[in-house]
């Protein structure tokens, strides 16, 4: 399984656990140690190897998305801790994923999202940090910050 911090960000305090792996509970006692912030349990998903897509929503519609690949032999693959930017597009997949969490994103006014998915799966929704705009921009993808500055100003002027 992963083990990590709920509201950590860019790979920190991430790390794979074997089924009766001894360090569960050392790993547990320092993440307590460091405060009271909840930690998630996650399924391990072996197709990690080749990515964690990172799709970006504005406004609760997917307008594109890159791919995190991580160093040979890390489960991370976020790009603070190594992981590599690669072009890709949207599967039938992740738009059906963004079809069933967009509309409620964009009820509870969450305007620049970006979700995980490992394979089929999502596996994270992130609503304070959402990175990727500047490789998919890099990439010749859509300006996302752009698309979330026009939807602010388009409530602005509701």
């Amino acid at each position: 399984m992963i083990l990590k911090p709920l509201y950590g960000n860019g790979g920190s305090g991430v790390a794979r656990l074997k089924p009766d792996d001894p360090n569960m509970e050392a790993l547990l006692e320092m993440h307590f140690a460091l405060g009271p912030e909840p930690v998630i349990c996650q399924a391990f998903l072996p197709d990690v190897k080749n990515g964690d897509k990172r799709v970006l929503l504005v406004d609760g519609e997917p307008v594109g998305a890159i791919n995190r690949v991580p160093l040979a032999g890390q489960v991370r693959s976020n790009l603070h801790v190594g992981g590599t930017a690669e072009q890709v597009e949207l599967t039938r997949r992740d738009r059906e994923i963004c079809a069933i969490i967009g509309p409620e994103l964009k009820r509870r006014g969450l305007i620049f999202v970006g979700i995980d998915v490992i394979g089929d799966y999502c596996t994270e929704i992130n609503v304070t940090s959402p990175t990727g705009a500047q490789q998919l921009k890099r990439f010749g993808g859509v300006d996302a910050t752009d698309l979330m500055w026009d939807a602010i100003d388009a409530r602005r002027k509701d």
